[in-house]
């Protein structure tokens, strides 16, 4: 039996159909009263913008505007952006100002949050 040409480039085209996940961010928000929120997401400037108007944005920042972003870190995929975020909503304030000004790498979050990557 003659192996058939077809079938081989079929599998090829269903291959570039693979969707890519967008990568998952972690973000530090700063109140009007210096308070910091924590969030991940996957666009962040999205996010903001839903904290802003108020409907889809978190119940803790309605009526705390001005809000600035202090912090923001890529790290790609959904649960190690949530473990991060669970780490660092834990951490004392003052941790998380440091941090915020070290404006510290990913591989330095990680490290220093104890998270390791699962792959």
């Amino acid at each position: 039996m003659v192996p058939r040409p077809d079938a081989r480039r079929k599998k090829r085209a269903d291959m570039s159909k693979v969707v890519k996940t967008p990568a998952w961010h972690v973000y530090v928000v700063r109140t009007r009263d210096g308070a910091l929120y924590t969030g991940v997401t996957t666009d962040v400037a999205r996010r903001i913008a839903e904290h802003r108007a108020g409907g889809r944005g978190a119940r803790y920042l309605r009526g705390r505007e001005p809000l600035e972003i202090v912090y923001r870190r890529r790290l790609g995929e959904r649960s190690l952006a949530l473990r991060v975020e669970w780490r660092l909503k834990r951490r004392p304030r003052a941790d998380k100002l440091q941090i915020v000004a070290s404006r510290l790498s990913r591989r330095a979050l990680l490290r220093r949050l104890d998270v390791t990557e699962q792959r």
